[in-house]
């Protein structure tokens, strides 16, 4: 049996598996997905298994739980915390995602949402989505200043296809996701 299987929920008790989707175990969409064709079902679990892998490749860990942040969604713990996603409905190839932390003073909730922006987008390859749009929940005491953070890179990466923010030197390396 391989590490990845007990992190996948295989046989971990209080842990969905990741190939269901269990909606009381998941927050509710906020307000970034009200226009969306927001995702459940078996939609939503092939986009977060999915999700797994691009955090485990690009190193999005929620050091706070110490594991992958993909797994926030699957643990009974946090039912109202996680990523809930949505297709952009006047444009099928663009999804969002909105990150609801555990608490609304998560002091991750910045790098966890660039790094997830940064995997999503620089593995874009992997998935059939031309842009992963990501926000914080508005819950969240910083969510204003943390989504405009977003919006800029989000606007960077549309027009140069660069996932670095302005205020990072150029000799970031771009497959960090921080």
């Amino acid at each position: 049996m391989s590490l990845l299987s007990g992190l996948r929920g295989g046989s971990d008790v209080g842990f969905d598996s990741y190939g269901t989707f269990v909606p009381e175990h998941n927050p509710d969409p906020g307000p970034f997905l009200s226009e969306t064709a927001v995702l459940t079902g078996t939609d939503h679990a092939a986009f977060h298994r999915l999700t797994m892998d691009l955090f485990d490749e690009r190193g999005v860990y929620d050091m706070t739980f110490g594991y992958n942040l993909a797994r926030l969604n699957l643990d009974h713990r946090h039912p109202d915390a996680g990523f809930r996603y949505g297709r952009e409905t006047d444009d099928s190839s663009v999804l969002r995602a909105e990150f609801t932390p555990t608490t609304e003073f998560c002091p991750q909730s910045d790098t966890l949402t660039v790094g997830a922006f940064r995997a999503w987008n620089g593995l874009s390859d992997r998935h059939e989505y031309d842009l992963v749009r990501v926000r914080v929940s508005p819950g969240h005491h910083q969510s204003t200043s943390i989504n405009d953070k977003l919006q800029q890179l989000e606007t960077r990466y549309r027009q140069t296809g660069e996932l670095r923010t302005d205020d990072e030197d150029g000799s970031s390396d771009e497959s960090a996701p921080f």
